[in-house]
């Protein structure tokens, strides 16, 4: 809204008191699944009847559009001469590379209905890219798999991040700092293992359905909190030792709120955090995602650690600052002709 603040906003669902003051402002359209029972909080059930609501939106009027794409939203039907720009945080995630792990732990019903409607989707997946005329990715590693699942390319424009809000901290405490969904992906449970094993303090930040379990298993060394205000949050952020990320994300937020809080990132080196943290300047990197490749990588951690530098981190973070995002959005679009 900010780019486009006359742009009117296309949506399945949303929920009217839960927006920013912003998106109140725009005329804001819904597809037929905003009318369907317990939309707002069931609409990925909906999946299947997104393609169908999505191809019944009437672009006629727009010569621009601008997708975002995590799920089916590219699938729009423009008009001829109009130009479709996507920006893509990830082609679907169930429908391609974690299919297995959504499935395995989706109930039996679920799994009946993925395995009915799944390859069909997937087609329309596939047949659907076609009517885009420019990609652009959140990261290479989502370029790599627009590639893979749709052979097109796309350009990278890294997200913005509000780097300005968080800052550095004159004191250190000793924890490590984990913060996410407990959720299979985020593998939370490296997390817990590895600190059980080493006994160095971690601060645990999230809930999830893994969270009972995770308490469990985990040693006295382990703190858990639920939810932190965003006071709290971005003390702990700049308090701590270092951030902890365990999953393979596609761009990774947080290891960047880290950075601009001037502290180092421990995480697994696969993923978009490969074009955020600089190995061995801001962070470090294991390479496999199980609690002893992340055990080594927390020792590696505290040898770097004298060395470190938080202004080279802060300034690492400002890359990805929303003015940068902005820039390079609007010089993109414009080489599209508007």
């Amino acid at each position: 809204m900010k780019l486009y603040p006359g742009a009117d906003i296309f949506t399945h669902v949303y929920d009217p008191t839960k927006i920013s003051n912003t998106l109140k402002e725009a005329r804001i359209k819904t597809s037929f699944i905003g009318r369907m029972p317990f939309a707002t909080r069931k609409y990925q059930y909906y999946l299947p009847l997104m393609p169908m609501a999505l191809e019944e939106l009437d672009l006629t009027d727009y010569d621009l559009v601008i997708s975002s794409e995590s799920g089916p939203a590219k699938g729009v039907v423009t008009r001829p001469d109009s130009e479709h720009v996507c920006y893509c945080h990830s082609p679907m995630r169930y429908l391609w590379d974690h299919y297995p792990q959504y499935r395995d732990h989706a109930s039996w019903l679920v799994r009946m209905v993925m395995s009915a409607t799944y390859p069909r989707l997937r087609q329309w997946d596939v047949s659907s890219s076609t009517r885009v005329d420019q990609f652009v990715a959140n990261s290479n590693f989502v370029k790599q798999r627009i590639n893979k699942v749709w052979r097109r390319d796309a350009e990278v424009v890294h997200p913005p991040v509000e780097t300005t809000l968080f800052t550095p901290s004159l004191e250190q405490d000793d924890y490590y700092l984990w913060a996410g969904q407990m959720v299979p992906y985020k593998r939370p449970d490296i997390a817990v293992d590895a600190f059980t094993a080493n006994g160095k303090p971690l601060l645990m930040v999230g809930v999830g359905p893994m969270l009972d379990k995770l308490k469990a298993r985990a040693g006295a060394n382990v703190t858990f909190v639920d939810r932190m205000d965003f006071s709290r949050l971005r003390q702990a952020y700049a308090r701590a030792r270092a951030f902890v990320m365990t999953a393979e994300e596609d761009f990774g937020i947080t290891p960047v709120e880290s950075m601009a809080s001037g502290r180092p990132v421990v995480a697994y080196g696969r993923g978009g955090v490969l074009d955020s943290v600089i190995h061995g300047e801001t962070g470090v990197y294991f390479d496999r995602q199980d609690a002893q490749s992340l055990s080594d990588a927390v020792e590696e951690m505290e040898r770097f650690l004298p060395h470190f530098d938080p202004v080279s981190a802060i300034k690492r973070a400002q890359v990805f600052s929303p003015e940068n995002f902005d820039r390079k959005i609007m010089r993109l679009v414009s080489k599209r002709g508007f």
